[in-house]
């Protein structure tokens, strides 16, 4: 289990990993831009977000940051771009620790499956404080 930081950034989240990883010495991170996910009957993907970053990683110092920019159209403020994310191997501590999390807070997506994890979910708590919720192994997410 970890705490990992991810920081959001407003259509400059490409230019900001490859200066960190610079700055670092990190491998040059590989880049998952919103127009490499799945696509999804749903929801057309508009043209101006499909070489946004949907998600990267570097590791400073055994630190693993995440970077990802914001989805057009969603709220993008300096300061409030940086949330916590709880990395575990068991479906249990994801769980226990998101449902005493949202307790007078509020959830922005349920714990649920999605393409990159067997379970995932995110909230804002009580303090203002922003989580996600990150399923590390293959268990379900019950």
């Amino acid at each position: 289990m970890s705490i990992e930081v991810y920081l959001n950034f407003n259509g400059n989240c490409r230019e900001a990993v490859t200066f960190y990883a610079e700055v670092f010495g990190t491998e040059q991170p590989e880049i998952m831009a919103f127009g490499d996910a799945p696509p999804s009957p749903d929801f057309t993907l508009p043209e101006e977000a499909k070489d946004l970053v949907m998600h990267t990683r570097i590791n400073i110092k055994g630190s693993t940051v995440m970077f990802s920019d914001v989805f057009p159209g969603m709220p993008f403020v300096v300061g409030n771009n940086v949330s916590l994310t709880f990395v575990g191997d068991h479906i249990e501590e994801i769980q226990s620790a998101f449902h005493k999390l949202k307790e007078g807070g509020k959830v922005a997506m349920e714990l649920q499956e999605t393409f990159w994890s067997k379970c995932y979910g995110s909230l804002t708590d009580k303090f203002g404080i922003e989580w996600q919720f990150n399923l590390r192994s293959e268990e379900d997410c019950g």
